[in-house]
């Protein structure tokens, strides 16, 4: 089969389903992952000859995205800050809102020495990405799913960084010192993109999203939607340095209830940062 063909048999294969130029995205990603091919060579090359083993990957590709399966699970990683990060069912795909609350971390800290430590690291595109670009960092980072910490061992190998991983609940420990993951047991930074969508908001949410990506590390009840908000800024208290600073990826909803949460919890300099689409969507504040 000829490249032109293949990508005419998938694009009337998921027309209806996805709209024209996410389908042209989808077919260039396949494209660069099975066949190694830019979009440059895909329109040049248009009378390809395509083996029949990749075109059972292509085939095998339309019926998972027919099921709406994100092409990132279907490939097997994504790009985050340009690096390349390994991805499964057992992590979130990382998004772009959190690429702008990466670079308001590494804006702050471009030229310290500092020790940072990520809760919550999933896929660790946090963790991994502040480490590669602040050479200066010590970067540890815990989760509560042995596979995502599995997932985000071999990303830190892959991109060439050092981080200290420990799985941990922070909701289930109550004493402070059990939690010794750094010689000094102090951070100059904590950071996290926590569990912050409601079930309320559930309707709200795409079809990929809800069937495949992880539920633990997207949605909160709506009785107590700062549940982990709060845990970790209470165990901040603890592990942060004087004048160290805490960095949120927040609901776009709860601004206000975050600055109040963070108030009460002893905090100041808070400031909340709005992503590109001019939702709130970043928190720092600072430890008295």
């Amino acid at each position: 089969m000829e490249l032109k063909d293949l990508k005419q048999k998938f694009v009337d294969a998921l027309t209806g389903i996805y709209p024209p130029e996410e389908l042209q995205s989808f077919f260039s990603i396949l494209s660069e992952a099975y066949l190694g091919f830019s979009r440059i060579e895909i329109a040049l090359q248009p009378e390809k000859e395509i083996s029949e083993e990749n075109s059972k990957k292509f085939n095998e590709a339309i019926l998972r995205l027919k099921q709406f399966e994100p092409i990132q699970y279907i490939i097997g990683e994504t790009e985050f800050f340009s690096l390349k990060f390994i991805v499964d069912k057992s992590v979130l795909i990382p998004r772009p809102e959190t690429e702008e609350l990466v670079n308001w971390i590494i804006n702050e800290t471009q030229s310290k020495e500092s020790n940072i430590l990520d809760i919550g690291t999933g896929s660790g595109c946090i963790a991994i990405t502040l480490a590669h670009q602040l050479s200066k960092t010590e970067v540890s980072a815990i989760d509560v799913s042995k596979d995502a910490l599995k997932i985000a061992k071999q990303n830190a190998h892959s991109n060439k960084v050092n981080i200290n991983f420990i799985e941990l609940d922070v909701l289930q420990f109550e004493n402070s010192k059990e939690l010794q993951i750094h010689k000094e047991s102090k951070f100059d930074i904590i950071v996290s993109n926590p569990p912050y969508v409601r079930a309320s908001e559930k309707d709200l949410m795409q079809t990929n999203v809800l069937k495949y990506e992880p539920e633990i590390a997207l949605f909160v009840e709506d009785k107590d939607p700062l549940l982990f908000y709060r845990k970790i800024t209470q165990l901040s208290k603890d592990y942060l340095k004087p004048e160290g600073i805490l960095f949120f990826e927040i609901n776009e909803y709860l601004g206000r209830d975050m600055k109040e949460m963070l108030e009460i919890e002893g905090f100041n300099n808070i400031e909340i940062k709005k992503d590109i689409f001019k939702k709130d969507r970043m928190i720092k504040c600072k430890k008295l």
